[in-house]
């Protein structure tokens, strides 16, 4: 398994001196100098302003200073000859490494130093044509096509590319791209110790993408071993092409490039760039949150059943606090696993070897600190003798992306949805849309109740007394305009329709007096049971609504419950019509009476 010790890029250990020294002057038992176009031998040395090129003109090694460097310091660099003869150069490989070549005292060694077509600067022996010495094992800033970057430290030291300090200094800046020195299986771009940008983990020992649109070939990144058994990763075209010339580099602000020479444009185009945007630096989403590239500007997201530590925050584009789970899992048989596809699967991963799909699985499942696991079948030649790779988490999920291409499966632990759990998180999604629905029901009745003014409650009042407007052609076609009132209010205003209150008796019912507000009333209450008494009731209350006048009696209102059926007059103290009348007819006979005798 993988240990999970703290990262720190090796090349931090030691500093760096931006030398090349068998290049100087003079070198105590060795003397270099052009004799030729592409090579150095015995006899003279290379000044500035003298330049070697390769066999077929495609580079050109020699010195070059800072344009706007206020000291006059030398580098020796090596650059592209075709970028050069369209003016605009840009050095491929500089001096910056202490090289040391060690001979035994009082020894000459004759040496030959070759500018090859690869842009490969090599010092051979001229005897036995060993190779003392290449640039090639001395990356800079820039990975070439053919060139070997050591991500291994079985025996030497892990290798790195190291940025520039600015546009126009070459001197090593604070930016550096390498392996985990934990793992090869992941490559890192450091800030100084900082960890800047982490590339996916490799699901396979050898990676095509078609980065060009508009050419044949398409590129390739693999993981090899050498004859000194460490693992290095290069990159290059599967065929040679002269006319294609790439690159891959890391910048002074820290961006890993994949570089092409466009001829007609005269300008180099990015083919590939990382980290694209903030949200794919290291940890920008905070534990278990993810960085989203799938949408059109990335942004970041927590991971299914999870939700944000800091919500606000969260809104505010503020991410490092990270995401945190909905419910607290518990180890239990009833733990299940989600798989969220198209992932860059999270850091501070475990390693376990030789396992299949299932055994990496179960691994995972009978671990209860185990919180997620990933798994890809390598598919090439084993760097160590092994094509699986299982990769299993025990504690924090960070840094992970949603690729909008390519990606792997992740699968996170989560608790398993069947039976009670089912029928929870259903009701946990209907019984909040039911309640939002009956509130809606009870605004919608105030409203119709409070909001909409007299003329709307009369209607309904007339609606709800008359039920069956059917029945009667007259008021089928008319609007009653007729207060309700409830009975409970007329009863109590007639103490609940007390023998004192009762004015009179009718063939339909009986009139009481009453008291309602400051109001007297009189009430006529239909008999239960009366059949006819309905239809005299409908016919009374839309005849005496639109009857009003002075001289009438006034139709206050109406009531309407269940079985009963009453209408509210308002009270007139001089008795009936009928007495009046009466009265006066009786008046009249007793004069008439009197008179005759």
């Amino acid at each position: 398994m993988a240990s999970m010790r703290s990262r720190v890029p090796m090349h931090s250990i030691s500093p760096i001196c931006a030398t090349l020294l068998f290049l100087s002057c003079s070198f105590s038992s060795m003397h270099l100098c052009a004799s030729s176009d592409d090579h150095l031998v015995p006899g003279k040395p290379l000044t500035p302003g003298n330049t070697l090129v390769s066999d077929d003109g495609t580079f050109t090694l020699g010195f070059f200073s800072p344009s706007n460097s206020t000291k006059k310091h030398y580098y020796v660099g090596i650059c592209s000859n075709i970028v050069m003869s369209e003016g605009n150069g840009r050095i491929l490989w500089r001096s910056n490494n202490n090289i040391i070549i060690r001979s035994p005292p009082a020894t000459t060694i004759s040496a030959k130093a070759t500018l090859e077509n690869t842009g490969n600067f090599i010092l051979r022996s001229m005897g036995n044509n060993t190779i003392l010495w290449q640039s090639f094992d001395h990356p800079a800033d820039t990975l070439l096509p053919g060139m070997n970057l050591r991500i291994s430290h079985k025996v030497h030291q892990v290798q790195h590319l190291i940025s520039w300090k600015g546009p126009q200094d070459p001197s090593p800046g604070p930016f550096s791209y390498g392996a985990d020195p934990n793992s090869f299986l992941q490559r890192f771009i450091w800030n100084s110790t900082r960890p800047h940008h982490r590339s996916p983990v490799w699901t396979s020992y050898f990676l095509l993408g078609s980065y060009m649109e508009n050419l044949h070939p398409t590129i390739y990144m693999a993981v090899h071993r050498r004859d000194d058994d460490e693992v290095y990763m290069s990159f290059g075209t599967p065929i040679d092409s002269v006319s294609l010339l790439i690159r891959m580099v890391i910048s002074y602000t820290g961006k890993a490039n994949i570089l092409s020479w466009h001829s007609n444009m005269s300008a180099w185009t990015t083919l590939y760039t990382q980290p694209a945007h903030e949200c794919n630096l290291y940890a920008y989403c905070g534990p278990y949150g993810y960085c989203d590239n799938s949408e059109t500007t990335p942004t970041c997201k927590c991971l299914d059943g999870f939700e944000p530590n800091d919500e606000e925050a969260w809104i505010n584009g503020r991410f490092l606090e990270g995401c945190h789970w909905k419910k607290a899992l518990r180890c239990s048989g009833g733990d299940d696993f989600l798989t969220l596809p198209g992932m860059k699967v999270p850091d501070h991963f475990l390693f376990i070897g030789n396992k299949s799909f299932d055994e990496c699985t179960e691994e995972c499942h009978s671990n209860c600190s185990c919180v997620a696991y990933a798994y890809a079948n390598m598919s090439t030649k084993a760097i160590d003798g092994d094509d699986t790779r299982c990769l299993i988490w025990t504690g924090i999920l960070i840094d992970m992306e949603k690729c909008s291409e390519g990606g792997e499966n992740l699968y996170i632990r989560t608790k398993k949805i069947s039976g009670t759990m089912l029928t929870t998180n259903i009701l946990e999604i209907v019984l909040p849309v039911l309640a939002a629905l009956l509130a809606l029901i009870c605004i919608v009745v105030v409203w119709i109740c409070c909001f909409r003014g007299k003329q709307g409650r009369n209607e309904i009042c007339t609606m709800l007394m008359l039920g069956d407007r059917g029945s009667t052609h007259e008021l089928a076609d008319r609007k009653i305009d007729l207060p309700l009132i409830s009975f409970r209010e007329v009863a109590t205003a007639t103490q609940n329709f007390s023998d004192s209150a009762i004015l009179g008796r009718g063939g339909f019912g009986t009139v009481y007096k009453g008291t309602l507000g400051d109001k007297d009333i009189a009430v006529k209450r239909l008999c239960k049971g009366s059949g006819q008494g309905v239809v005299e009731f409908k016919n009374e209350a839309a005849l005496i609504t639109k009857l009003q006048h002075r001289n009438l009696v006034k139709l206050l209102g109406c009531c309407n419950d269940k079985d009963e059926k009453l209408l509210i007059y308002e009270y007139l103290p001089n008795n009936s019509l009928d007495a009046f009348l009466f009265s006066m007819f009786c008046s009249l006979i007793v004069k008439a009476q009197v008179l005759n005798h």
